[in-house]
Formats: C-alpha cells, structure tokens, sequence
C-alpha cells in the first residue's frame, strides 16, 4: 500500500453563491491524497502501474473549471471522476481552499475535505 499525494494545485475559477463570483473569480488550491496499492509500479517502474499524477492534476482541473454554487459539490465531482478512473483505490481524500472568500470580516481561507 501507499499515498499518492497531488498538493498545492493553484486554480482561478468561478464558484460561489454570488453572482459577483462567477463573473470575477478567484483563486483556490486544491489538494488530492489517494491512498493505493503501488506494489506493481514500484517494482515495474511503469506508469502504467500507478496513478498518474498528470491525470490527477487535469481532472481537477477540468473540474474546478465547471462552475458551482458551492466548493463542496466540486470537490464530491472531482472525488467521483478520480473514483470513476482508478476504482482499485482505496481512499481519494480532496481538500478545496478558497481564498479570501468574500465574508463580512477578514478571512484568509475557506476549505473543505471530501474523503471518498
């Protein structure tokens, strides 16, 4: 067994329950944990035997770039699809960060964990 850790991915995108967000954005990172069995690629050294971490990078990012009122919806969608791709994981954990989310106070960051 083993983690794959996929962190610090920074995105601009469009979520959020006012209609000001979608029009100016913001800026997020989202952090991917998959929890596998790599056995085979360590002894292969074939990517093949492995989740790819690029894979992991464009399905976020094609994710976070369909707009959502809410960043829990988009990080169910992106533990869904990392699920749908790679069924032998055992765990996908995803954490969503919105930064300086628009509150009536200073708020550096929002975030949310999906463990899937």
């Amino acid at each position: 067994m083993g983690i794959i850790r996929v962190e610090g991915i920074r995105l601009y995108a469009f979520h959020g329950c006012l209609e000001e967000e979608g029009r100016i954005g913001g800026e997020y990172t989202v952090d991917v944990t998959i929890d596998t069995d790599f056995t085979k690629a360590a002894l292969s050294d074939e990517l093949i035997d492995t989740v790819d971490y690029c894979e992991v990078f464009e399905v976020v990012k094609a994710e976070m770039a369909i707009r959502a009122k809410l960043i829990e919806h988009v990080g169910q969608r992106i533990v869904d699809r990392l699920r749908k791709n790679h069924p032998q994981t055992k765990t996908i954990q995803v954490r969503v960060i919105k930064h300086v989310p628009p509150m009536n106070g200073p708020v550096q960051q929002v975030s949310i964990e999906i463990v899937g």
